[in-house]
């Protein structure tokens, strides 16, 4: 998840995710096909759970399709259900009073949205591309976390894993340099990419100079200064619309920890 800032060299992020689910009366064996492509099966709230919690979470959840730019939910809306990203990249993101956007996070394939301890979601859910995701009652959800203690636990660890994540991530923004905060959301995105599988030369990178900033704390001309400065280190490529290319993951790690990037 891009709650999601790289914060230590070496230290893996966990993800937090559910439940992988085809539609209700199918066989068994089509469940566990079907689960075992899912990114919550690698990082998420799947990981390592049995055959009989994936068969239970198979026939209380559904399996759909929404085009980029898609609501999952909204802020206020009820949240009496929880999702799993199944594929795409999400921008959670919250409304302020003066009228700016506020970017809570990024997730991606096999992360959870919409569950937490409030009757309402408290941010928006977008999709930036289009995406598939399941989706499952949360009182269900409940239920099947009292029958499966691992889930459960499960769950907890992923909480605690982001609670620490977002703590890091207020260090970063208050204390961190511009530079430094966008070199840890570059890593912190290829992280997201390698905890679901070989890292592509060519990473997805959906979000806007906009949304980063939004995320960072920091302005559209800042952030757009930033990314011409690693371009001209070499340090990045873009070798097309939506793409980023690492070329000195190093300088960058030296960035985030506050040295120069050419040391």
């Amino acid at each position: 998840m891009l709650g999601l800032l790289y914060v230590r060299r070496g230290e893996e992020a966990a993800t937090v995710n559910p439940l992988d689910a085809t539609h209700r009366q199918q066989p068994a064996s089509r469940t566990a096909e079907a689960c075992a492509t899912c990114g919550s099966r690698v990082a998420g709230l799947c990981h390592r759970l049995d055959a009989a919690v994936l068969d239970d979470f198979a026939a209380d959840s559904q399996r759909f399709h929404i085009p980029a730019k898609s609501n999952v939910f909204r802020e206020g809306d009820p949240a009496t259900r929880a999702y799993s990203l199944v594929e795409g990249v999400v921008k959670l993101s919250r409304l302020l009073a003066d009228g700016k956007q506020q970017v809570v996070g990024f997730r991606f394939a096999g992360d959870v949205l919409g569950y937490g301890a409030g009757k309402t979601y408290p941010f928006d859910a977008e999709l930036l591309t289009e995406g598939h995701l399941c989706r499952i009652e949360r009182s269900r959800l409940d239920a099947l976390m009292r029958l499966y203690p691992q889930l459960e636990r499960r769950l907890l660890q992923l909480c605690l894993t982001e609670l620490s994540n977002t703590q890091d991530q207020l260090v970063t923004v208050g204390r961190r340099s511009a530079e430094s905060r966008v070199a840890s959301f570059l890593l912190g995105l290829v992280e997201a990419h390698r905890l679901r599988g070989p890292l592509p030369e060519d990473l997805p990178m959906p979000m806007t100079r906009s949304d980063i900033g939004d995320f960072l704390g920091l302005t559209l001309e800042t952030v757009s200064r930033s990314f011409a400065a690693f371009k001209r280190q070499k340090l990045i490529a873009e070798p097309g619309q939506h793409k980023l290319r690492i070329l000195n993951a190093d300088a960058l790690h030296r960035l985030t920890d506050g040295e120069p990037a050419d040391v």
